[in-house]
């Protein structure tokens, strides 16, 4: 175990549990709270998912719980179903050789379980804020003997709406307690809540440089929307990753999902319209490995810890930085290096300017790899237009054809004019140097006009004609 771990004054039965989970040294956060936590002061601490967070208040409550007991000793609260078992997941492993119960509670699940679980006693809940105040009414939670309370993600419980439900949850809990808060942003709301229900709570933060990224490795591929589920097929064939890809929309989701299934690859998507149970199954699948490829909205992944996700991919770039950052954050964990790759379009390169920007790194822009496998002759690379075109919707075609083959432009627009059948309206600009001619064609007619040329000869000589991608600035 590292030296590192053990100077936080850990107890040997959770440095075992912590060594099994493959913790290698102690994370920033973990760093600057444990200490504080252990120490019995309440604290505020800054600091995203993927920083370790759960370990650092998860330390010190099952350290200070000394024996199991019929009631909770501490809760937990979480935004969401997923992120209230992760937490419970993770606390139970750490908890692996101490006798407590830990129990996760959220709509969705059988209340009536619950009920039994609560009944035989818990030492540790992790739950939604609505489930635990059904319980509170139902009389079936007893929370007189809270001496640890977290709220965990706090940000994102009020841009949910639980102000007052966290308000009337802490009512019901012994003033005599230690109250720990974790939020990705401290906002003035956030501070006001450590005002109303803390004592003298000492503030930590963790930058942005202190996430897990200086062990994922970052790039981007440039790849319009019609070729990005050929960009995915390439990477899954060559790589072979376990792999979480991100996608803005359900609708998005749903339909990469589809298309990856239907080629044979070991595919699930998760997004807010699932019910629990099958949430709960495709996670259960993609933790096992029936399921390699994880397609999710970000809300649904919001709080996912999995152990062995080698990817990330951005199918789309989000518009957020922080989204970025907290995507990325799902792999490369535990000191072990994970990749990220990001499809961007040419439109999208501002979105990319960005997160470079926030993270204060350079994305390397990298070719999508070639590879035989299970999709090759079912996706293919297409012609993308709307990727190629300038913001005034034209494409530009290179022909093989010199100052000595071409008199002159009106030559060569009358020539593409009547070959292809397009109104002169459509075709743009056009250059005719020593050793080709560059033409200009609006989008909507492009695949119409290359067919043509294609076909064609230019005062009875053939000629090649490939377009060209979108002029940098």
């Amino acid at each position: 175990m590292s030296q590192d771990f053990r100077s936080l004054n850990i107890e040997e039965q959770v440095l075992r549990a912590v060594e099994e989970m493959g913790f290698v040294e102690p994370t920033p956060v973990q760093v600057e709270t444990i200490p504080l936590l252990l120490n019995g002061r309440d604290v505020i601490a800054q600091a995203q998912t993927g920083t370790g967070k759960t370990a650092a208040f998860g330390i010190p409550i099952i350290q200070g719980i000394t024996e199991p007991g019929r009631t909770p000793s501490a809760l937990i609260l979480c935004p969401t179903r997923e992120l209230a078992v992760q937490v419970s997941e993770e606390i139970k492993r750490l908890s692996a050789h101490r006798d407590l119960n830990t129990l996760a509670i959220y709509g969705g699940a059988s209340i009536e379980v619950q009920f039994e679980a609560l009944e035989r006693g818990v030492d540790i809940v992790a739950g939604t804020p609505g489930r635990v105040i059904d319980h509170i009414q139902r009389g079936t939670i007893d929370l007189s003997n809270v001496r640890y309370m977290v709220l965990d993600e706090a940000d994102r419980m009020l841009d949910m709406g639980f102000i007052e439900d966290i308000d009337y949850i802490l009512s019901k809990v012994p003033k005599k307690r230690q109250t720990m808060l974790f939020s990705a942003t401290i906002l003035p709301e956030i501070q006001r809540m450590g005002e109303r229900h803390m004592h003298r709570p000492v503030m930590v933060s963790v930058s942005e440089d202190e996430l897990v990224l200086p062990n994922t490795k970052q790039m981007y591929f440039s790849v319009g929307r019609k070729n990005k589920i050929w960009a995915l097929c390439r990477v899954l064939d060559k790589e072979k990753p376990k792999a979480i890809v991100f996608a803005q929309t359900k609708y998005m989701v749903d339909i990469i999902e589809q298309r990856l299934t239907s080629y044979g690859y070991p595919a699930a998507a998760i997004h807010g319209d699932l019910t629990q149970a099958k949430r709960e199954k495709v996670l259960s699948d993609f933790r096992s490995g029936k399921v390699k490829i994880l397609i999710a909205t970000d809300v649904a992944a919001r709080g996912l810890d999995i152990e062995g996700v080698t990817y990330v991919i951005n199918y789309d770039i989000p518009d957020s930085p922080e989204t970025y950052v907290h995507r990325i954050g799902r792999t490369g964990r535990a000191g072990k290096e994970g990749k990220a790759i990001t499809f961007v379009s040419t439109d999208e390169m501002h979105l990319l300017d960005a997160v470079e920007k926030f993270t204060e790194h350079k994305l390397k822009q990298v070719e999508v790899p070639s590879s035989k496998g299970r999709s090759t002759e079912q996706v293919r690379e297409v012609l993308d237009f709307d990727e190629m075109a300038d913001i005034f919707g034209m494409v530009r075609f290179e022909l093989s054809l010199t100052r000595k083959d071409v008199q002159g432009i009106v030559e060569i627009s009358d020539f593409i004019v009547r070959t292809a059948r397009v109104n002169e309206i459509t075709v743009g600009h056009i250059v005719i140097d020593d050793d080709r001619t560059v033409v200009e064609v609006h989008k909507d007619v492009a695949m119409k006009v290359l067919r043509a040329l294609r076909q064609s000869k230019y005062k009875g000589r053939k000629f090649n004609v490939k377009p060209l991608p979108r002029a940098r600035k």
